[in-house]
């Protein structure tokens, strides 16, 4: 079998923790019974050699495998990685929700998307990138009593989105670490206001609104001055017709919604202007979480 998982851009400015959508870049996994124990990566660190011996996948998969099962069984793995890490675009999310769902596949239990996403909760107590990694689209998420309880809205294929990955990592609990242990009334209601409206601007495809919607105050510039280009990369793509422009997650990752007719302008003014960032070209995933036999 084989599993693939899609990028998530999460928080999406003023949607913090609960906001997120889904990218044409995937992670997969191939799974296939074996003699021996054995694992494979291709892609995405390919060259780190610890992610063999301490693999986040392999835990999680023996864990739900053996309950699943009561015993232990061989594969062999192989993980086909396009997802870059610690880059802000869910590669752990992404890590999460595809051993969950092969150790079901190889246990021959059918299980829903949503009973894996309230499993990968366990491991990744924020919903904004696991709900959009399980479902596809972009999704607006809220936990209660140990549950996700989501809306999903499709996104039109006449949208692209425009990624561009630093060669420098942002630590995700470095950067939560720098945030306010409390918030002023005037920014939460701030944040309340604009996420309230990216949702709307999303579902009624009010794509021109979203720029003034998804502006924050609570996280996205205090984790962009941790990389000060980022502060540039939003200038340029908003000046180059951008609909929105956010940090994606907690970063180092940026990311911008363009017509599909305006996406190669602002990728090549980027790629000018940040020769040594990667620069890319999405589609939006609205199948999220996929099983191949």
């Amino acid at each position: 079998m084989i599993i693939s998982v899609p990028a998530t851009s999460a928080n999406l400015g003023p949607g913090f923790d609960t906001l997120g959508l889904a990218l044409t870049l995937h992670n997969k996994v191939d799974c296939k019974p074996s003699r021996f124990f054995s694992v494979a990566i291709k892609g995405e660190g390919e060259n780190n050699p610890r992610l063999k011996g301490n693999n986040l996948f392999i835990g999680i998969f023996n864990e739900h495998y053996k309950k699943l099962t009561q015993r232990q069984q061989n594969y062999r793995f192989t993980f086909y990685n396009q997802i870059p890490m610690s880059r802000g675009l869910g590669s752990s999310s992404a890590v999460i929700v595809s051993a969950i769902a092969t150790a079901h596949e190889a246990a021959g239990v059918r299980v829903s998307k949503r009973r894996i996403l309230n499993h990968a909760l366990v491991y990744e107590s924020h919903p904004d990138n696991i709900t959009p990694a399980v479902l596809g689209g972009f999704t607006t998420s809220i936990v209660e009593k140990n549950k996700v309880f989501s809306q999903v809205k499709h996104l039109p294929s006449y949208l692209k989105a425009v990624v561009v990955i630093p060669n420098k990592p942002i630590s995700t609990a470095r950067s939560r670490a720098n945030l306010p242990r409390s918030y002023f009334k005037e920014n939460a209601i701030f944040n309340l206001s604009h996420a309230a409206m990216t949702v709307a601007a999303f579902w009624n495809e009010d794509w021109e609104m979203l720029r003034l919607a998804t502006q924050d105050r609570f996280h996205q510039k205090i984790r962009m001055k941790m990389l000060p280009e980022l502060f540039s990369i939003q200038k340029v793509a908003f000046d180059s017709g951008a609909l929105m422009s956010t940090l994606s997650g907690s970063g180092s990752t940026f990311f911008s919604m363009v017509y599909d007719h305006d996406a190669s302008v602002l990728s090549n003014r980027l790629k000018q202007k940040f020769p040594d960032f990667s620069v890319k070209i999405l589609d939006f995933d609205n199948y999220g979480l996929r099983v191949e036999k």
